[in-house]
């Protein structure tokens, strides 16, 4: 079992991955092995270590961190380790993370016991042959996520010295899970993976300190050096940037699971703010920026959705604002206030309804009302699987999916009719829609179709704590604004706002007026 954890430093945060018990084993991945698969497969394979593995910067959790050289990323890990109070350790790296491994080893402030290299022939092939990723900038076909998708694939596949034939040795070829896993965590900032894979592409492949390791080999050469180290320590709490107002990623454990948290700002009254249904909390960072200014917010992404665990449950309304209390409990947030658009209006309404001692007020957005002949309609076509599929299907799927959802209402009802106005966002900016679905993988439907299947209806009436209810114009649920001045208690304002300010192609003065709509309300 690995879990994730975040260190803070002055210019990002890293994410590692960690698990086990015994002196510290620091592991670069690799760049065609996901760190949480790495992580996994070391942790069960390696008993008496402490697995670290090094989320590397510029993927994942760490995308948000970077420098241009090999010996600037070397700085930028050194640094992290450090925060999280790694110090003797046996650094072992994977393939073209050779290079990074030998900038790293002069890097950190304790000289690592061993530096092992496994998979230095294929590293080797790949530098020799010039293999390097096509260019990765987002498309607006897509197609730059496929790509991405068979150059990884093909890492696997194909002999690295002798590209157009398959590899007959090797490590077992990944599945589509692990494979999915990989691609996923490489597109967060898939210029930057391009970036890094050129980076150790040119670097250099050995060093008089570091040893290449093969097969059963690594295991042998661990338990001659076991002996020679102290046991690993617990890593300390992720703390925030120096500055309270940046947005700073963390974890808390609740009975459900491991949920993933952005957070940002300091005093005042607690924020939690809930997303949509379908990926995660990261598209929602404009309102977690601006809310911030005044107040802590803390954006979960739910569980089965983005970055947080994904038991395998089915999911309900109820159970997400169970998982939100627990969230509140693990933080010691004994009162709130709450902002949800979407199915996050209806999570803090069941919140409110719950426990209204504990709130404040509540910014409810677009809350969904659907019933009758739609809402059959929608739970048997709103819902493409999104199964992990060897060529990469899914991705195209996923992809096609989020961008008719910004043409038509629904997304399926592909008509003259069924058209909006909103139109295509930026390919940037609909590439991170998409990949906050992805991360979300095959649990992704579960929290869209909770929301449809509950009663707003039936359980908006109920409310005792003050409301604002809102919808931009070109938001498809802003009928939801007729149906809560015939049902919200008295006193409840209803409104309608100048822009849906997590949406692309928002005006600023639009977005500006309805983040000051919000602090207003929300400081009452």
């Amino acid at each position: 079992m690995a879990f994730p954890q975040y260190a803070t430093t002055a210019a990002g945060q890293l994410r590692v991955w960690r698990g086990g018990g015994g002196p510290d084993l620091v592991v670069l991945p690799g760049l065609t092995v996901a760190a949480s698969t790495r992580a996994r497969a070391l942790t069960e394979a390696l008993p008496g270590w402490t697995i670290t593995v090094v989320e590397l910067p510029g993927i994942g959790g760490s995308a948000g961190l970077w420098a241009d050289s090999l010996d600037g990323l070397a700085e930028r890990i050194a640094e992290a380790l450090a925060i999280l109070g790694i110090g003797p350790a046996v650094l072992l790296a994977h393939d073209l993370t050779g290079p990074l491994a030998v900038a790293l080893a002069r890097a950190v402030s304790t000289p690592p016991a061993a530096v092992l290299l496994a998979g230095a022939d294929a590293a080797r092939g790949w530098s020799g042959q010039g293999i390097r990723p096509p260019s990765l900038a987002p498309r607006q076909d897509g197609g730059h996520l496929l790509a991405l998708w068979t150059h990884i694939r093909d890492r696997h596949l194909l002999n690295p010295a002798i590209p157009h034939l398959p590899a007959f040795d090797g490590p077992a070829i990944p599945g589509d899970a692990d494979l999915n896993e990989a691609v996923v965590a490489a597109s967060v900032a898939p210029e930057r993976y391009e970036a890094l894979w050129s980076l150790c592409a040119a670097g250099p492949w050995s060093g008089a300190a570091v040893e290449e390791i093969a097969g059963e080999g690594l295991a042998t050469r661990l338990a001659s050096l076991r002996g020679a180290l102290p046991d690993a320590g617990a890593l300390p709490p992720t703390r925030p940037f120096a500055d309270p107002a940046a947005l700073w990623c963390d974890h808390v454990d609740t009975p459900a699971g491991r949920v993933h948290l952005r957070r940002a700002g300091g005093g005042g009254r607690p924020l939690l703010v809930f997303q949509t249904g379908g990926g995660s909390a990261a598209p929602f960072a404009p309102v977690i920026r601006k809310l911030a200014e005044r107040r802590r917010v803390i954006a979960p992404d739910y569980l089965g959705n983005g970055w947080s665990d994904k038991p395998d449950r089915p999911a309900s309304i109820e159970a997400l604002a169970t998982d939100a209390l627990a969230v509140a409990d693990a933080l010691g947030l004994e009162r709130f206030d709450l902002w949800g658009s979407h199915t996050g209006a209806l999570v803090a309404l069941e919140i409110l309804l719950r426990r209204p001692e504990r709130v404040g007020r509540a910014v409810l957005e677009a809350p969904v009302f659907v019933s009758g002949g739609f809402l059959d309609d929608v739970l048997r076509h709103y819902f493409p699987p999104l199964v992990p599929d060897r060529w990469g299907r899914h991705l195209v799927q996923a992809w096609n999916w989020r961008r008719d959802m910004f043409l038509y209402w629904p997304w399926y009802r592909v008509e003259r009719a069924a058209a909006r106005r909103l139109g295509l966002p930026e390919a940037g900016d609909l590439h991170a829609f998409t990949v906050g679905l992805l991360q979300s993988g095959a649990h992704y439907d579960r929290a869209y179709r909770a929301a449809f299947e509950y009663d707003t209806a039936a359980r908006i009436g109920q409310a005792t704590r003050p409301m604002m209810i809102c919808s931009g114009a070109d938001d498809m649920l802003a009928d939801s604004l007729d149906h809560a001045r015939g049902l919200a208690p008295a006193g409840t304002l209803v409104t309608l706002t100048p822009a849906t300010v997590w949406w692309p192609r928002q005006r600023a003065d639009a977005v500006a007026e309805t983040l000051r709509m919000y602090e207003d309300f929300l400081e009452g």
